[in-house]
């Protein structure tokens, strides 16, 4: 089958070929543009003897899903044979071509291998994924952009659209420095185009795309439309800061402690619209010493089948306790554990482990630490939880602004309070000491147990 780009990808094409430097596109999840500038890369490196850098904020990232994924991709459809006298250097991760051109891979967040990189200057960078990579890390990399070929300097830029803050709307939509908030001096030199699932169906699974349309609405709007979200700046949690650490793709380090926490509601079943969902979701704390958001189970249970759903996790993830807030139902809590607790093939004593935590602050108060560590960049989402994440961003210093209570975002702070027990206060020990956080020398989601 020969092969064609979309229409929207023509239209990429002829803004790279603009008299623009620096060129963004953005929009909705698999839409054609990374496969756009990974082909443009290479046709450029393919026309002059040159250098070239393809960078992401994880080089782990950016190696499963550009050098391992789409760049074979894209040469078996748009160059064939060519590969064949292509080499992947997997010492420094570089691509040779036949005419001496090479194209690095890197991430920004590993300051050795951001050294190496960038001590070499290129005629093409490419930073994919650029919710991800902060302004001073796409500052840094900039300065390399100067390698003299025939090629005209360019910089090609992808995302999905985080929020309105984020530089890259201040940088390609408004035409104004993310710093100073002043117009650009050469507005010219910066393009954008929006890019969406829509127009790639043709490259799509239906299915896939029905699954765009069903997210929520803002999920929908960022994954489906492609718009930039207008947040607010008191939001505890933004786009860009979940996305920072986001793992949609890799390897997870080796877990030392797994947790099951769930907020319990008073919804009676499935039909029970009223009343909120019950919030269960699995954190993990890996040998990195970073917490891990592994599942989110939530949703409207009668209490029979959410007791049966916190258990299989537990089984499933292998977790050493379920942390469960009491306020609401208080015994009755333990006892839908208890009672589910027979179905678990590692219960200890008749039941699994289980920890009741009890609300003393307001949710903001304790979600205020939790979202610290995002900002210290200690927690990853892993996947995309788009329930949840409506949650996290809608807690403000003012206070919770969704539409229903945060159930999800109220579990996944239950259970990351619980790795970090020096992060709250209701956690202190005798004499105000804070408990630790114990390793018990787990590997990975199969761990030994005394």
């Amino acid at each position: 089958m020969t092969f064609k780009l979309t229409p929207k990808q023509e239209a990429q094409v002829s803004l790279i070929s603009s008299d623009a430097t620096h060129i963004m596109a953005y929009g909705g999840s698999r839409s054609g543009k990374t496969f756009g500038f990974v082909r443009a890369v290479l046709i450029r490196a393919l026309a002059h003897k040159s250098r070239h850098a393809m960078l992401r904020y994880r080089f782990n990232h950016i190696k499963a899903s550009i050098v391992l994924d789409t760049l074979p991709k894209v040469m078996e459809l748009c160059f064939p044979g060519v590969a064949d006298n292509c080499k992947l250097d997997k010492t420094d991760w570089y691509y040779s071509l036949p005419n001496g051109s090479e194209i690095w891979f890197g991430g920004l967040d590993d300051k050795e291998r951001t050294e190496k990189i960038l001590g070499q200057e290129y005629a093409t960078l490419y930073l994919n994924e650029c919710s991800q990579i902060p302004y001073a890390s796409r500052n840094m990399a900039i300065t390399r952009l100067a390698q003299k070929t025939p090629l005209r300097l360019k910089a090609y830029y992808d995302c999905n659209p985080p929020g309105m803050a984020h530089w890259t709307y201040r940088l390609f939509v408004e035409r104004r420095d993310p710093d100073r908030r002043t117009p650009v001096a050469n507005p010219g030199n910066f393009a954008a185009i929006m890019m969406n699932p829509k127009d790639n169906e043709a490259n799509l699974d239906p299915k896939y795309l029905e699954e765009l349309q069903s997210m929520s609405e803002s999920m929908r709007r960022r994954f489906w439309l492609g718009q930039f979200a207008d947040v607010t700046d008191t939001a505890l949690w933004t786009l860009e800061l979940l996305d920072q650490q986001r793992i949609v793709d890799g390897e997870l380090p080796d877990m030392v402690r797994i947790v099951v926490a769930v907020d319990p509601s008073g919804v009676s079943g499935e039909e029970d619209k009223r009343s909120d969902e019950v919030g269960i979701v699995v954190c993990g704390l890996g040998n990195d010493g970073r917490g891990y958001i592994l599942e989110d189970l939530s949703g409207r249970m009668s209490p029979a089948d959410w007791g049966k759903a916190v258990v299989s996790a537990f089984d499933r993830h292998e977790a050493d306790c379920v942390v469960a807030e009491e306020n609401f139902g208080g015994a009755m809590v333990q006892e839908i554990i208890r009672s589910a607790s027979a179905d678990s093939s590692r219960k200890v004593g008749g039941q699994v482990p289980y920890r009741p935590v009890r609300a003393s602050r307001g949710k903001i108060a304790r979600a205020e630490p939790i979202a610290a560590l995002f900002d210290q960049q200690k927690v990853s989402l892993v996947g995309l939880f788009p329930e949840m994440e409506d949650q996290l961003c809608a807690m403000t210093t003012a206070g919770y602004v969704g539409s229903r209570s945060p159930d999800r975002a109220d579990a996944m702070i239950w259970g990351l309070a619980s790795l970090f027990p020096a992060m709250t206060k209701q956690n202190a020990g005798p004499n105000g000491a804070r408990s630790p956080v114990v390793n018990l020398g787990y590997k990975s989601m199969k761990r030994k147990r005394a």
